[in-house]
C-alpha cells in the first residue's frame, strides 16, 4: 500500500545544510500496524510529516520515492496533498492541546473536515460526528460537540483527535507519539481504541512512540530509528524478543525496571559505551535508609488538607457544588525522602503540590512546614517560602522566557532572594550550577530554543537547585522526555538530592518511573488518597482496586 524508497530528508538554514534522513526504506502492507522507535531527533515524526507533505518547503528538500498506491507522492502540489491528507492518509498529531483549535467547538472541527471531503448536508455531518464520537467512546457527546478543547481533559482531546482523523475513513492513519504525557490507565484505552478501530475498518496504521513496551502492545512490525537511519526492522516479537542492535537494546533497557532497583539507570549510552553500571539496591539497604529517615520529624506536615473550586453559575441558575481538587488529604514528609504522588489526570495530584506552593489557596486544613502552620501567610514570610520549597515544572520550555538567556534566567531568582554579594558572584555559582546539571559554560549565554527538550529540563532543574530549596516539587518534570534522556535526568535528581539533602515530592503518571525514585507511595483518586506506604509494597500488594487498575496498566512489553 506504501512504500518509502531511499527517503533522505535535509533543512537549509542560514545557507548550510543538514541532513537529518539518511535513504531509509521501508513498506507499508494493508490492515497492517507499523511501529516506528526511537528518541527524538533519530527522524521518525520527519519521515512522517514528509508522506504527508507537512514539512516546511522552503526549508526542507526531500529525495527518494514515497509511493502510496503504485503514485511517487513526494512531489504533490499542494492541492494533490489537500485530496489526500485526512481523506485517505490521516495523523493524529502528538499534542492534541496544540493541533485543536481552541475557537472552535470540538465537533464543529470534526463537522468541518467532513464536510470537506463529502457532499453531505450539515445535519447528516452533525449526525456522523455523534456517531463517531461514540465510537471513539466519549461519554456525553452531545455535550462534548458542543465543548471547546479546553473544556475537555487530556485523554478526552485525544479521542476528539482520532474521531476527526478516522472521519473519512482514511486507508492510512499516521499516529505520532498519541499517547505521550497521558495517564497509564487513558494510555492503555487508547491503545485498545486503536486496535479495535483497525481491525474493524482494516485501515493501515503507522504508530510513532519512544516507548518500546507501548508499541510492542499495538504493533505487527517494528522498525527503529537512530540519527536518521534505520538500524534494525522486523516483528515485533523479533524485535522486543531477539533483538540485534546495540541501540535497540538499549532502548528497551533504559526504562526504570520493576522487579529491581539499580542504583543507577542506565542510559543509550552506557549500553553502546558498554559501561552499565548493575549496582543494585537491596532491600536491607533501602530499610536501613527508611529506618534512618522516619525516626525524624516531618519537614512538612498535612493535616486535613482541602481545595475546593466553585464552578460557575449565572443568576437564574442554582448554585452548583464544587469541585473538590483535594479533599481532606493527611500525610507526613520527611526530610530527605522522596515521596511519590501517582493517580490518573483529575485525581487531584498537582493541586495538593500547587496548594503546598501557596499556588493555589486552600479551603481548609493546615500545612506545616517545620512544623509551623504555613497555610495563611504574610506576603513577606511568603516570599521566605518560595526559596524553600521550590517546583520543577511539566514543561521546560513553556516555563523559561523565550527571549531571556537561560544564564540570566537562573540569576534572576538569585538576586530576587539576596543570594551572595554580587551578580559577579551569582554568574560563577550560575556556571558551577550549570556544570552540576551536566550543561557546559557556554550555555550561560544561549536561549532556551537552542537546546534539546532534556537539556532545557535539567535548565530547570539549575534554576530550581539555585536557591538552595528544602523541598523539591517534581511537577510530571519527566512524563514527556525519551526514555533516554528521562534516565539522564532521574539520575541528576538522585545525584543532586545525594549532594544537596534535597526531599522530592515527585509526582508523575508514568508508575514505573515513580516506584523507582520513590521511598513512600501516595495514590491519590477523586481528591482523596486512595492507598499509601513504602513504594514496593504498595506494587507488590496493591490494596484497592483502584491501585491494582493503575498498575496493570503499566505497558509490560512482550
Amino acid at each position: 500500500m506504501l512504500k518509502v524508497k531511499n527517503l533522505s530528508i535535509s533543512f537549509v538554514l542560514d545557507e548550510n545544510t543538514s541532513k537529518v534522513v539518511h535513504g531509509i526504506s521501508f513498506g507499508l502492507k494493508k490492515n497492517e500496524i507499523l511501529g516506528i522507535v526511537g528518541e527524538s531527533g533519530s527522524g521518525k515524526s520527519v519521515s512522517s510529516l514528509a508522506i504527508l507533505g507537512l514539512l516546511p518547503q522552503k526549508t526542507a528538500l526531500s529525495e527518494g520515492e514515497i509511493l502510496f498506491e503504485n503514485k511517487n507522492i513526494i512531489n504533490f502540489t499542494e492541492a494533490q496533498f489537500r485530496a489526500i491528507r485526512g481523506n485517505v492518509i490521516s495523523m493524529i498529531f502528538q499534542e492534541p492541546m496544540t493541533s485543536l483549535n481552541p475557537s472552535l467547538s470540538c465537533g464543529y472541527q470534526v463537522l468541518e473536515i467532513l464536510q470537506l471531503h463529502n457532499s453531505i448536508s450539515t445535519k447528516e455531518a452533525k449526525d456522523e460526528v455523534l456517531r463517531l464520537f461514540e465510537k471513539v467512546k466519549l461519554p456525553r457527546v452531545e455535550t462534548i460537540f458542543s465543548q471547546y478543547p479546553h473544556q475537555l481533559s487530556g485523554g478526552q482531546k485525544q479521542r476528539v483527535m482520532i474521531a476527526m482523523a478516522i472521519a473519512c475513513k482514511p486507508k492510512i492513519l499516521i499516529a505520532d507519539e498519541p499517547t505521550t504525557a497521558l495517564d497509564v490507565t487513558v494510555q492503555n484505552d487508547i491503545i485498545e481504541l486503536l486496535k479495535e478501530l483497525q481491525q474493524e475498518t482494516k485501515m493501515s496504521i503507522i504508530f510513532i512512540s519512544h516507548d518500546l513496551s507501548l508499541v510492542s502492545q499495538i504493533a505487527d512490525r517494528v522498525l527503529v530509528m537512530y540519527h536518521g537511519k534505520i538500524v534494525e526492522q522486523g516483528t515485533a516479537l523479533q524485535i522486543f524478543k531477539t533483538p540485534n542492535h546495540d541501540y535497540t537494546k538499549a532502548l528497551i533497557n533504559s526504562k526504570p525496571s520493576l522487579d529491581k532497583r539499580l542504583l543507577e539507570l542506565p542510559t543509550v549510552t552506557d549500553f553502546l559505551n558498554h559501561s552499565i553500571n548493575t549496582t543494585v539496591v537491596s532491600n536491607s539497604e533501602r530499610a536501613k535508609v527508611h529506618e534512618r529517615l522516619y525516626a525524624t520529624s516531618p519537614l512538612l506536615e498535612l493535616e486535613d488538607l482541602k481545595t475546593y473550586f466553585n464552578t460557575d453559575s449565572s443568576w437564574f441558575l442554582s448554585k452548583t457544588e464544587p469541585v473538590k481538587a483535594v479533599d481532606g488529604v493527611s500525610l507526613k514528609i520527611y526530610e530527605g525522602e522522596t515521596l511519590g504522588l501517582v493517580g490518573e489526570s483529575g485525581c487531584g495530584k498537582t493541586t495538593l503540590g500547587r496548594t503546598i506552593m501557596h499556588l493555589e489557596s486552600a479551603t481548609e486544613g493546615s500545612i506545616r512546614y517545620r512544623g509551623k502552620d504555613i497555610s495563611k501567610l504574610s506576603r513577606r514570610d511568603l516570599k521566605k517560602l518560595r526559596k524553600e520549597i521550590q517546583i520543577i515544572f511539566q514543561d521546560p520550555f513553556s516555563s523559561l522566557n523565550p527571549r531571556i538567556p537561560v544564564g540570566k534566567s537562573i540569576l534572576e531568582p538569585m538576586k530576587v532572594h539576596k543570594l551572595y554579594n554580587s551578580n559577579e558572584e551569582r554568574r560563577d555559582k550560575v556556571v558551577e550550577i550549570l556544570k552540576k546539571v551536566g550543561l557546559e559554560d557556554s550555555s550561560y549565554n544561549r536561549y532556551p530554543h537552542e537546546f534539546s527538550g532534556g537539556q532545557r529540563q535539567r535548565i530547570g532543574i539549575a534554576r530550581t537547585i539555585a536557591l538552595q530549596p528544602k523541598l523539591i516539587i517534581c511537577d510530571e518534570s519527566v512524563s514527556a522526555l525519551d526514555v533516554s534522556v528521562q534516565a539522564q535526568v532521574l539520575n541528576l535528581l538522585n545525584s543532586l538530592k545525594k549532594d544537596f539533602g534535597f526531599t522530592y515530592i515527585f509526582i508523575s503518571h508514568d508508575l514505573a518511573v515513580v516506584k523507582y525514585m520513590a521511598d513512600q507511595l501516595v495514590v491519590m483518586n477523586k481528591g482523596k488518597i486512595e492507598e499509601i506506604g513504602d513504594a514496593d509494597a504498595i506494587y507488590r500488594n496493591p490494596k484497592t482496586s483502584y491501585t491494582q487498575k493503575l498498575i496493570s496498566a503499566i505497558p509490560k512489553g512482550i
